[in-house]
């Protein structure tokens, strides 16, 4: 089957030259073939092997695929099994699998083109945690049946709180006792436990189970009971907890370290209590929660759907526990002081002794500063159930009566809640109490004698400088002038200073010891009588010169330019620190009283039924379950939109729809449910369930969803643009004609950017029809004639949710029967029933018994035997 095709030369080839033989291979069977050719050179011999080899292909296959660990999170998983076929043919190949875990495989049998690679899809629903281990088997041509396993892991996402230092699972933070006004914080760690990143946020539960809101835990059963009142008070709980970050994201197996603050607040109570026996427990629970799981929410109440603010997603609660204690300090002799008359210059002292009441927490103490009291020492510590003394003196600097007020400020730790993304504990004051001081400064009678001047003239004297007063004080450095203005006196002017304009000073008669000393350079004196300018003698060696002057006020200006830098940027501060007071959504930036006036408020607002309360929801402030509920509450309560815009149009629209949610703003929109369980549908049917959505936030949303499988398409519309606080729904439509589960995913999307996924489940099922009985007996109605017709009916129920057609057919053989059935065809609406009449018609030598065949359009066929029961009366 080999030929050789060649022309041998007849000289020998010279170097560098060549010449072809050709070999043809024309095969007779399909065998493999192998010869030899000869080649004879000079006097050497090369021998070519020949081959000839018939097409085939040679198909290969995995043994494993691995689809590792998967979240149970409704998604649908695929891998690609890789086919190759490094033959010279095409090659069949035919899968076989009939488990339920891999729900799609496609393409499940087709041809592999020679040197090339057929990828199959194998899909896997992730909805149920477990271990994967299936087979399928795979025909191969030319290789038989081969097994492929297909593995992998699908868990559930985990979220763990483990402690910082032990690296153990947290259930419960004990904070321990705090004065009212202060802070305390406690690090954890959040940890992923889950092979795929996670979203999450932190919500404050309220109103659970076990939770104390300012209880005395330590009390009397009956005071307890007194006190549940504060449970039912408006209670922002976000104000005693802080989380930072209250969400974030989370990656495979990390950690995130999370800071928690607890400051406990003292609620006002309806009735008045002992500031010493005041004691607050608080019991709170702190969720963490996947982002957008909350599908689970949507619950069909009264034919319309409402969300709860229970969330069936993955979560894990921690249990926040404190206690709030008042600061009570009491004082000896008490918090009025009264000191002893003193006079001016001298000093009255009170010991006072402060004791510490409280059990638990020791007291660091500040006194302010008091005009013309002291304290010492001014701060300290006082310990539990203990005492400290301190010295009040009362030193008076001027005459009179004093009712001064004396701060005590309490020092402890205080968070800086302006700025929540950083939790920033300061030592500071949280607490003042007051002391009020009195005291009386009296003066001195003291007598004054006045002795005969000797002729010196003293620097202070009378007019006439005979008597000197001793025992006046001290003497000042500069010697006291009397002056006043030259335009308010004319007495003895001279005659050409009469006419002086200038701004001039008088100087009396004595004050020569002042003339003669270095002045202001710019000021001018005169004499009192004649207005003749002084004579004013400047000394060089200490009068400055006109560029020390300027040199002067030059300094002089850099520190009053720096005195009033410092003063601005107090004020500013002070603004910034009044902004971030009233910068919160119940007052809006405005001051009290500032020009607002008070609403007139009548009998008929006090009879109107109270609206429920929407609690403001700050971006910053930790998210809340009774602010959720709150929010959804005015959500739910509008009507439902069933067709809305399915493109963003005005610019608001287009404004929102492109903003890139957080992680809390995508937990308040309800999309769901996350699972849509169509049950068992009839193939060929159409089936309708509601996907459910709620925005609850203050500006719009986009949703986008995305289908490609084809029991799906008539899912309308694909787009909506959701108002603010709005619900609405999508009709998810099913339809298909395949027999067997259902399961599939898609996705839909926010604002064109936020991912999530829907899961869809349905047990097709093939057209049936079912009878009310397979044998059917008549009997003769008691009281007829004979030979009268029998009659009886048989009912064909429809289980399925689609019509379905029917025919009869009679089963007679050679023999005609005498059963008759009516009517002969029709259709059974679906979920409803029909009742067909069997006749038989008795006579000579007829068959007492028959057989009817139930053919169903599209469905299987039943059969019905008949048999008439007939009594014959001697």
């Amino acid at each position: 089957q080999f030929k050789l095709i060649v022309e041998n030369p007849e000289k020998p080839i010279a170097s560098g030259l060549q010449f072809k033989a050709v070999v043809e291979y024309t095969p007779k069977c399909a065998e493999d073939l192998r010869d030899e050719l000869t080649l004879l050179i000079d006097d050497d011999v090369v021998h070519i092997p020949l081959l000839g080899l018939i097409p085939y292909c040679d198909l290969e296959i995995e043994s494993e695929v691995n689809f590792g660990e998967m979240i149970a999170n409704n998604k649908l998983v695929t891998k690609e099994i890789s086919i190759t076929n490094r033959g010279t043919t095409s090659g069949i190949f035919r899968i076989s699998y009939d488990g339920v875990v891999l729900l799609h495989i496609k393409p499940a049998r087709g041809v592999v083109k020679p040197k090339s690679v057929r990828k199959i899809g194998v899909d896997i629903c992730t909805d149920v945690p477990g271990v994967i281990k299936e087979m399928i088997k795979v025909e191969l041509e030319n290789r038989g049946w081969t097994e492929v396993w297909i593995k992998g892991v699908v868990v559930e996402q985990v979220l763990k709180v483990l402690g910082v230092s032990c690296g153990k699972v947290l259930k419960c933070i004990n904070f321990g006792p705090l004065y009212f006004g202060t802070s305390k914080t406690e690090q954890i760690h959040l940890y992923n436990e889950s092979p795929e990143c996670m979203d999450w946020v932190a919500v404050l539960e309220e109103n659970a189970i076990g939770e104390e809101m300012g209880t005395d835990l330590q009390g009397s059963t009956d005071a307890v009971l007194h006190n549940l009142s504060l449970k039912n008070k408006d209670v922002d709980v976000s104000t005693l907890v802080l989380c930072t970050p209250n969400q974030g994201t989370l990656l495979p197996y990390e950690k995130t370290l999370i800071t928690l603050c607890f400051s406990p607040r003292k609620f006002e109570r309806d009735f008045e209590v002992n500031d010493k026996s005041l004691i607050q427990d608080y019991v709170l629970f702190l969720r963490f929660e996947t982002v957008g799981k909350r599908g689970g929410c949507l619950q069909n109440l009264n034919g319309g759907a409402t969300a709860t603010t229970r969330s069936n997603s993955r979560h894990v609660d921690l249990a926040l526990m404190g206690s709030g204690f008042p600061v009570v300090l009491t004082f000896k002799p008490g918090t009025v002081i009264n000191f002893e008359d003193c006079y001016l210059g001298e000093q009255a002292q009170v010991v006072c002794t402060m004791k510490n009441e409280s059990k638990f927490l020791p007291v660091t103490f500040s006194f302010r500063k008091t005009a013309h009291f002291s304290v010492s020492p001014e701060r300290g510590k006082i310990k539990k159930k203990s005492e400290k003394g301190v010295m009040i003196s009362f030193s008076p600097r001027q005459l009179g009566t004093f009712e001064m007020k004396q701060i005590i400020d309490i020092i402890g730790t205080v968070v800086d809640k302006n700025n929540v993304n950083v939790l920033k504990i300061s030592r500071k004051s949280f607490h003042q109490i007051y002391l009020t001081l009195l005291g009386v400064c009296k003066s001195k009678q003291k007598s004054i004698v006045f002795t005969i001047n000797p002729g010196l003239t003293p620097l202070i004297s009378n007019a006439t400088g005979q008597f000197v007063v001793r025992g006046t004080g001290q003497l000042s450095d500069t010697a006291p002038v009397a002056i006043l203005k030259s335009t308010q006196t004319q007495i003895h002017t001279h005659r050409k200073n009469r006419n002086c304009k200038d701004d001039a000073l008088i100087a009396f008669p004595n004050d020569r010891a002042a003339s003669l000393r270095p002045s202001e350079w710019n000021k001018k004196y005169r004499t009192i009588f004649t207005k003749t300018e002084r004579y004013n003698y400047v000394d060089p060696e200490f009068a400055y010169t006109d560029s020390e002057r300027q040199l002067r006020e030059a300094n002089k200006k850099h520190y009053v330019d720096f005195i009033s830098h410092l003063r601005q940027r107090r004020l500013e501060k002070e603004a910034v620190r009044q902004f971030y007071l009233y910068n919160n959504p119940v007052s809006i930036g405005m001051k009290p009283a500032e020009g607002l006036k008070s609403p007139h408020i009548s009998v008929a607002d006090f009879l109107k039924k109270p609206q429920p309360k929407m609690l403001p929801l700050d971006e910053n402030c930790i998210l809340t379950s009774r602010k959720l509920a709150a929010i959804v509450s005015k959500s739910t309560n509008e009507g439902v939109w069933s067709w809305l815009s399915p493109m963003p149009s005005s610019t608001q629209e287009k404004e929102d729809c492109s903003l890139t949610l957080t992680h809390k703003q995508l937990h308040q929109i309800f999309i769901g449910p996350s699972t849509i369980d169509f049950g068992d549908v009839c193939v060929y049917s159409t089936t309708t369930k509601e996907l459910h959505i709620i925005n609850n936030l203050s500006v719009h949303i986009w949703i986008q969803i995305e289908i490609e499988v084809a029991e799906l398409q008539e899912t309308s519309p694909l787009s909506q643009v959701v108002p603010p606080l709005t619900k609405t729904y999508i009709p998810v439509v099913f339809e298909t004609t395949t027999v067997g589960m259902f399961k599939t995913s898609f996705i839909y999307k926010i604002n064109n950017q936020h991912i999530g996924h829907v899961l869809v489940i349905a047990h097709a099922m093939p057209i049936e029809l079912q009878l009310s009985t397979t044998e059917l007996i008549l009997s003769p109605i008691p009281g007829c004639l004979a030979g009268t017709e029998f009659r009886k009916t048989v009912t064909i129920c429809n289980p399925r949710n689609h019509p379905a057609g029917f025919t009869w057919r009679s089963v007679t053989g050679d023999r005609k029967s005498a059963f008759t059935i009516k009517p002969t065809r029709g259709f059974v609406e679906a979920y409803s029933d029909m009742e067909c009449e069997v006749i038989w018609h008795p006579g000579f030598n007829t068959p007492e018994t028959g057989q009817f065949i139930l053919r169903v359009r599209k469905g299987n066929p039943i059969n019905l035997k008949c048999s008439a029961k007939v009594t014959i009366h001697v």
